[in-house]
């Protein structure tokens, strides 16, 4: 792959230097511009609520941008016109883009049984670089794009580790970690997840990157119900990905699923599918949650959080991440 397929305009000099977003969101992209030129990565993260005048992440999504408005008021979680006209216009002015091309979301606190929903259906799919890797998205139709950029470095990790080893992908939403690890050169991978518009998404994604579909499983299954299966020698793997939702309540699984409830349950089910100096890579973004070692005193674990933020992230609390040995 050529550095030109990569699309990371340049600011120019000589900008107006007296708003203060602006310049914020300029020297972020600068800073970011420099790293993701040479890693061949067009999807990052430009502004991540470092002003508390400004409760918003914006990523870049090769040319385009994705607002995040954060709110905690249930009864009031739109932008005021001012803010939203104010980002608008730092964005056209700073990358010369148009307002067609920035996408605004409103993050808010939910009740604890509420769902993310579909917000939109145009169907306006594109697709970005990361690692040189390449991720279809879609920055209109769902909340969250199809691409978690809080995961890049945890994909990364397990990538530089794949080459001949069998990954098992639970909770695998649109299959970024087992397409990173089958570029890299993994032996096997396979993905499980619920949803087929996700599942049909990975799908894509391993299109989208040449890789056979014969050593890339994609399962739709229950991932409880599916650790529950019979294990047998040709069900283990080297590497498995444990990154599931904090509260999910699907009406295709019999029962919730709550992270802090069922983390045991799922980690040590995934230890029985792990073959010799296997390693599980668990990972949440619940603020709240509580790992209790005493629960799975089977394994090794050790929090790899500090080692799994990218740079562009300056939210140090937007996941934390385990590695589990045996």
């Amino acid at each position: 792959m050529h550095e030109s397929s990569i699309f990371l305009p340049i600011i120019a000099d000589g900008e107006d230097k007296s708003s203060i977003i602006k310049n914020r969101i300029r020297k972020n992209y600068r800073h970011i511009r420099k790293w993701a030129k040479r890693s061949y990565t067009n999807c990052f993260r430009i502004y991540d609520r470092d002003i508390k005048e400004y409760p918003l992440a914006i990523d870049f999504y090769n040319g385009r941008f994705s607002v995040h408005f954060f709110s905690y008021d249930r009864e009031l979680n739109e932008p005021s016109a001012q803010l939203h006209e104010e980002i608008d216009q730092a964005l056209c002015s700073i990358f010369g883009t148009t307002t067609d091309h920035i996408y605004w979301r409103t993050r808010v606190r939910r009740r604890k049984k509420e769902q993310y929903e579909k917000i939109d259906q145009q169907k306006d799919f594109f697709t970005v670089f990361e690692y040189g890797a390449k991720f279809k998205v879609n920055l209109k139709d769902y909340l969250d794009t199809g691409l978690f950029l809080d995961h890049r470095e945890t994909r990364k990790w397990v990538s530089s580790i794949a080459k001949g080893k069998r990954v098992l992908n639970l909770f695998s939403y649109t299959c970024s970690f087992s397409v990173q690890a089958a570029l890299a050169g993994a032996s096997f991978t396979k993905s499980v997840d619920l949803s087929n518009t996700y599942l049909s998404w990975g799908r894509d994604n391993f299109i989208l990157n040449s890789l056979p579909k014969e050593n890339n499983e994609i399962i739709r299954a229950d991932c409880m119900k599916f650790l529950d299966e019979k294990i047998d020698s040709l069900s283990l793997f080297d590497i498995i990905i444990i990154d599931p939702p904090t509260i999910s309540r699907s009406k295709k699984m019999d029962q919730m699923f709550d992270i802090q409830i069922d983390y045991p349950y799922l980690i040590s089910k995934s230890l029985k599918l792990l073959l010799a100096n296997g390693i599980i890579f668990f990972s949440t973004n619940s603020r709240k949650f509580k790992l209790d070692e005493s629960l799975l005193n089977s394994c090794s674990i050790e929090e790899i959080t500090d080692k799994t933020i990218p740079l562009d992230f300056h939210n140090k609390k937007i996941h934390r991440c385990w590695k589990i040995t045996l």
